[in-house]
């Protein structure tokens, strides 16, 4: 099947060119006229701001308990469970194995006394 739409593209395209009289209609590519854009011109563009409007819609797949955004390490936080979902470009990654686990406060529990 590959060949033959391979043979049909090239045979209608020789045949466009027989009847084309005119050379000005037939632009040809050459490499000043071909715009690329390669990797390395790519640069660290600014991600997208998170809407925290969808905080309202938004809850924790695990406990279903709304989440609190935390804008300086751009993450969704559960404090129920201790876990942060990350935003990546202006969508949060919901899926709990991609979440991380963060430390509670530990200002609330007294170490036992050694005795």
């Amino acid at each position: 099947m590959f060949r033959n739409v391979l043979g049909k593209l090239v045979t209608e395209t020789v045949h466009v060119h027989r009847y084309v009289k005119h050379a000005a209609v037939i632009q040809r590519v050459t490499p000043s006229s071909v715009f690329v854009r390669s990797f390395a011109d790519v640069k660290d563009e600014a991600q997208r701001p998170f809407d925290t409007s969808l905080l309202d819609f938004l809850v924790c797949p695990l406990s279903k308990k709304p989440l609190r955004y935390e804008a300086k390490t751009n993450e969704l936080i559960n404090e129920e469970l201790g876990i942060a979902y990350p935003i990546a470009d202006g969508i949060p990654n919901m899926i709990p194995q991609e979440a991380r686990l963060i430390q509670k406060d530990s200002d609330t529990s007294t170490p036992p006394a050694q005795e």
